[in-house]
C-alpha cells in the first residue's frame, strides 16, 4: 500500500455526516447499512477510520460491557466492512489494523469488495444469495426449482393472497414470535427498526409485503428496503400454519413479480445455513462471498467464553 495514504480515526461525533454520505452513496459496493441513518438507528455507537477526504471508510459498530469495548454486529445489519474507492493494494487489511486496540473483541461482517491479499487466520468467507431482477417475470420464473414452482400453485390454488404495504406491527409480532427463541435480537432492536422503517417509508424506500388465507390469517410476510440498486429482504415474519400453503414461496413470487424488469438486485441476506441457502438458491439466487472477522483480544480469564 502506498506511504501517503493516510487513515485516521474518527469518533462518531466528528464524523462529517455530508462527505460520509458523499462517500456510501458513490461507492461501488455501497450497502444501505453503511448509511448514517441506518447506523444512528441500528448501532449502539459507531466510529470509523477514514482514508483522506472521506475516499473510503470502515464504520465500526461497537458497545461496552463489563468495562471492555467490542465491535459486533448490529440486529438487521448483514454487512458493513471498508466503503468507497477500494483501488489501493492492501487497504482492507490497512483499514483493520487502524482498528485501535481498546476494542478487545471483533465479530463483524465485511462486504463482498473487501479482499484480501492473503486471506487471514482470524477471517472466515460467508455466503450471500442475490439475484438480478433486470428480466422478464417469465424468465426470471424459469429459474425457479420445480419446488418453488409447486409451492406457487399450492398457493395460489388454496386462494391465497399477497397483499401489499401491510401492517409492520404484524409483521414483527411474527418474527418475534418465530425468531426470537433462535437469535439475540431484542425489543429494542425491533424498537429501533420500527423508527428506520418510518424513516425510510417515508422516503418510498420501504414496503412491506403479506401473504393471508382465506379466512384472513397472515402465515407469510416480510419487510424490504430499498437503497441504491439492491433491494434488501430484511425482515420476515412466517407463521408454522404457512409451511404448508407455500406461502412463503408465493411471497417471494410476489415481488419478483412485481420488480421484475427492474434494475434491481433482490438480496436474500444470507445465508449459510443449509436450508436457507437452498431455499433462496431455489429462485435462481446466486452467491455472492464475503469475510467476517473474528479478533480475540480479550483477557484470559474472559478469552474462553468467546
Amino acid at each position: 500500500m502506498s506511504p501517503e495514504i493516510n487513515i485516521y480515526y474518527v469518533p462518531g461525533e466528528r464524523i462529517d455526516r455530508k462527505k460520509w454520505e458523499h462517500c456510501i452513496s458513490n461507492a461501488p459496493n455501497e450497502r444501505i447499512y453503511a448509511h448514517s441513518y441506518y447506523l444512528d438507528h441500528m448501532a449502539a455507537h459507531w466510529d470509523a477510520p477514514v482514508l483522506g477526504d472521506y475516499e473510503a471508510v470502515m464504520p465500526l459498530t461497537w458497545n461496552r460491557k463489563y468495562g471492555l469495548y467490542y465491535l459486533y454486529q448490529p440486529a438487521f445489519t448483514a454487512s458493513l466492512g471498508v466503503f468507497g474507492n477500494l483501488s489501493a493494494s492492501g487497504l482492507t487489511e490497512a483499514f483493520l489494523s487502524a482498528i485501535p486496540a481498546k476494542f478487545r473483541l471483533a465479530e463483524i461482517a465485511l462486504n463482498p469488495a473487501n479482499h484480501f491479499s492473503s486471506f487471514p487466520p482470524y477471517a472466515a468467507g460467508c455466503n450471500n444469495y442475490v439475484l438480478d431482477l433486470n428480466r422478464p417475470y417469465t424468465e426470471l420464473a424459469a429459474g425457479y426449482r420445480e419446488n418453488v414452482r409447486r409451492n406457487i400453485k399450492k398457493s395460489r390454488q388454496l386462494h391465497c393472497e399477497c397483499k401489499k404495504n401491510i401492517p409492520l406491527d404484524s409483521i414483527v409480532e411474527l418474527s418475534r414470535a418465530a425468531m426470537g427463541p433462535l437469535t439475540n435480537v431484542k425489543q429494542e432492536d425491533y424498537i429501533h427498526f420500527t423508527r428506520l422503517f418510518n424513516l425510510l417509508s417515508a422516503q418510498n424506500q420501504a414496503v412491506t409485503y403479506g401473504v393471508y388465507t382465506p379466512a384472513g390469517e397472515l402465515v407469510a410476510s416480510c419487510v424490504y428496503f430499498f437503497c441504491g440498486k439492491r433491494a434488501y429482504y430484511i425482515l420476515v415474519g412466517n407463521h408454522p400454519n404457512g409451511k404448508t400453503l407455500g406461502a412463503s414461496h408465493y411471497l417471494i413470487d410476489c415481488f419478483i413479480r412485481d420488480y421484475a424488469e427492474t434494475d434491481l438486485l433482490l438480496d436474500f441476506e444470507g445465508s449459510d445455513i443449509r436450508n436457507l441457502a437452498f431455499f433462496y438458491g431455489s429462485f435462481g439466487a446466486s452467491v455472492e462471498t464475503y469475510p467476517f472477522i473474528r479478533i480475540n483480544r480479550l483477557p484470559f480469564w474472559l478469552r474462553w467464553m468467546k
